[in-house]
């Protein structure tokens, strides 16, 4: 125990204590004493809470797989599914009609509409790249991806391709045709745009050809400035600023008639800095690294130095631009997006801090030290807000548990009661079939519900696992279970209030190559009234606040409040297929699909402690891969080999086999280590037994299995 000190009865290691008092307190009026005292007493009061509510899941799951066992799949008795779960306590009674009373909460989450990051706050620089993604370059989202055709002439090359540039450029000028529309003429035609003063007020004077001309909305000119030799021109729809770059000096102004060298986007208006499914925090150093990189976004002292194209490049956090409105007043445009945090769920416990000998639960753990660590916030909030998202939770009763324990937090510091907001991830079965009674929970905190649909599927096939074998992995996304359940989150969430108030979300977009797909569905999230959906690049935030434009989010949200919210049956619709109804092919190529996913994710998670990370599948497509995607492949291959689709020694062999797969995939790698050579190293036990053992998982998570591995590992390469 020589790595620990005593705190008020905790035994904490000490790479946590030397962060807290030496980082963290340092100019707070928190003592250390309070804080370790209160943090004592927090985790006194919480823990049998938590133990409580992780053995009413244990035993709620046994309850549904006993009657699975009795009555088969849901389709066969619906009426009686849900009056067995109400008798159960897992659906509760549904609250009255009721309006959230959030207060105190910033513009981006209230009155903005936008796209979201989440990033893993371990890695430096993917914070601070995910924190500036506030804005971006749509000359480079147009020129970097396929969203122009990447075929022919203007296809990109190693060297700049002017034909891709012109093309470029003319898809600008159609959004800002679309967007800021002339009065005469297109952006495409301009010549000059120029700022006139005209007393104590100045307007947008736009030249082309055919003479002078001006935007249609006079009132979308909103700024303007000099910044470094280059004139930028500031225009604002549906709440969103696009800046208009002018810089006749550099390459690609040199070739516009205006000198237009670029059009910048406000983008990612919120980022989640994450601590849970992207990030790999197994012990106390992992833990006190993330949390160290939260501090320096709050207090925005964080910085990261790289080499970049031969030279060493520096990041840091975006200072806020300053320009001149129109009236003359000074107009200050955030540079950073506003950043949430996401905590861990109440699953996990970790032994960075002891009580009686015993790992605490991880949740608590995090919920003291990041709202501890957002009081030096000098950059993020400028209403004093503290937002935590909080993942996994299953049900009303624990959104109830963890507005307690944030409750206790705000106590334990000396914070205003509901400082701390939270974000439910509407991802778990039992918080979806009784959402309102859980925004209910929350009714005085809540700033974000979010549709999580990766792990919900996961949930979905682990809460069915002894329904029947579940579809193909493809087959489950067009299921009208996950139709009601989107549907369900919005139409919920209007109904409680959160239109104008507060974030409704959509999940992410899992291919980050693919963005001209990407425009082509994601248009949907905002059209179904979600006000931020998730990408996952800044340059994918870029191109997906082009929706934004294009949507008007609250004019959806007001098409749909009155709709009929979905009913329970369709959201339990979750069908089986009968155990031979794919020939061995198709289980063959399912199998492998899963096996070959799960490989190349958990492979770099346990050998080099990456929690999300592009990942080749089987077809060489790069997918983004985190904890949540583990989850369903791992459950759909653990539910298969339950009903006897697949034998135990079919999936080692199939493990075995796409092993060499993705060897041959990470080859370039020099810290990557071959699992084909030695099927009993760490990595590969660990992708194999989450599934085999992944029915036996609780909830079918990743992170027990996940965690025991790279623990593991760590103690070996340290010894």
């Amino acid at each position: 125990m020589s790595d620990y000190q005593t705190k008020s009865g905790l035994s904490v290691h000490s790479l946590l204590v030397d962060f807290v008092e030496k980082e963290v307190l340092p100019g707070l009026e928190v003592s250390a004493e309070q804080f370790w005292s209160g943090f004592a007493g927090m985790v006194a009061e919480h823990a049998p809470t938590n133990a409580s509510l992780l053995a009413k899941r244990d035993a709620m799951q046994s309850q549904i797989d006993d009657w699975h066992h009795k009555y088969g799949p849901v389709s066969s008795n619906p009426q009686g599914y849900e009056f067995f779960l109400r008798d159960i306590g897992y659906l509760v009674p549904e609250p009255a009609d009721f309006t959230i009373e959030t207060g105190g909460l910033d513009p981006e989450i209230t009155t903005l509409c936008g796209p979201q990051l989440v990033v893993p706050v371990s890695n430096a620089r993917y914070a601070l790249n995910a924190a500036n993604a506030r804005w971006g370059s749509l000359y480079d989202a147009f020129y970097g991806t396929d969203v122009i055709s990447r075929q022919g002439d203007i296809a990109p090359g190693k060297s700049y391709n002017p034909a891709r540039g012109a093309a470029v450029v003319d898809k600008a000028a159609s959004f800002l045709d679309n967007t800021f529309p002339l009065s005469a003429g297109s952006h495409r035609d301009v010549t000059a745009y120029s700022v006139v003063e005209a007393g104590d007020s100045a307007s947008l004077e736009i030249t082309t050809a055919a003479g002078t001309t001006a935007l249609k909305d006079a009132a979308a000119f909103v700024g303007h400035a000099t910044n470094g030799g280059k004139f930028e021109i500031v225009l604002r729809h549906n709440g969103l600023h696009v800046i208009l770059v002018i810089d006749k000096g550099s390459v690609i102004g040199g070739t516009h008639a205006a000198g237009l060298s670029d059009v910048i986007m406000e983008s990612a208006l919120t980022t989640i800095q994450d601590c849970e499914d992207s990030v790999a925090a197994v012990d106390a150093e992992d833990k006190v690294g993330v949390y160290r990189n939260w501090l320096g976004l709050m207090n925005g002292t964080l910085q990261d130095t790289f080499e970049k194209g031969g030279k060493q490049v520096t990041r840091k956090l975006k200072q806020d631009g300053v320009y001149t409105a129109p009236d003359g007043s000074e107009l200050v445009l955030k540079g950073r997006a506003l950043l949430l945090v996401r905590n861990v769920g109440h699953l996990m416990t970790t032994d960075a801090v002891l009580l009686d000998g015993k790992p605490i639960g991880e949740g608590l753990m995090d919920a003291a030290v990041t709202v501890l660590c957002a009081m030096q916030d000098k950059v993020n909030s400028r209403t004093g807000a503290v937002y935590i998202v909080k993942p996994k939770m299953h049900g009303p009763e624990e959104v109830a548990f963890a507005c307690a324990i944030f409750g206790s937090v705000e106590k334990m510091l000396g914070l205003a009661p509901n400082t701390v907001k939270i974000g439910i991830m509407d991802e778990e079965r039992r918080t979806s079939a009784n959402l309102k009674a859980a925004i209910y929970e929350a009714r005085q905190r809540v700033f974000f519900i979010n549709t999580g649909f990766l792990d919900r599927t996961g949930d979905e096939i682990h809460t069915a696992m002894e329904a029947g074998p579940v579809l193909r992995k493809d087959e489950i996304k067009n299921e009208r279970w996950i139709a009601s359940y989107e549907d369900r989150n919005v139409l919920i969430g209007l109904a409680c209030g959160l239109s104008g108030r507060a974030q409704i979300g959509k999940g992410m977009w899992a291919r980050p190559d693919d963005m001209a797909a990407m425009m082509e569905a994601k248009g949907g999230h905002p059209n179904s009234g979600a006000n931020t959906a998730w990408v996952p690049s800044p340059t994918a935030a870029t191109l997906h606040a082009l929706h934004y434009h294009q949507i008007d989010v609250f004019a959806a949200q007001h098409r749909r409040h009155n709709e009929a919210v979905p009913g329970l049956t369709a959201l339990f619709s979750m069908p089986v297929q009968a155990p031979f109804a794919l020939s061995r092919e198709e289980i063959t190529r399912e199998l492998e699909n899963n096996a070959q996913g799960i490989l190349g994710y958990v492979v770099r998670w346990v050998q080099q402690g990456v929690g999300c990370s592009k990942v080749p599948d089987i077809n060489n497509v790069g997918l983004m891969e985190d904890r949540a995607t583990c989850r369903i492949s791992s459950q759909a291959v653990a539910n298969w080999l339950r009903h006897g689709l697949v034998s135990r020694d079919e999936v080692t062999a199939t493990f075995e086999r796409m092993a060499t797969v993705v060897d041959k995939q990470n080859e370039s790698d020099p810290l990557y280590r071959p699992m084909a050579e030695n099927f009993q190293s760490v990595a590969f036990r660990a992708a194999l037994d989450l599934a085999l053992h992944g029915a036996d998982q609780p909830s079918g998570y990743t992170e027990p299995l996940l965690h025991a591995a790279r623990r593991k590992v760590k103690v070996r390469d340290k010894s």
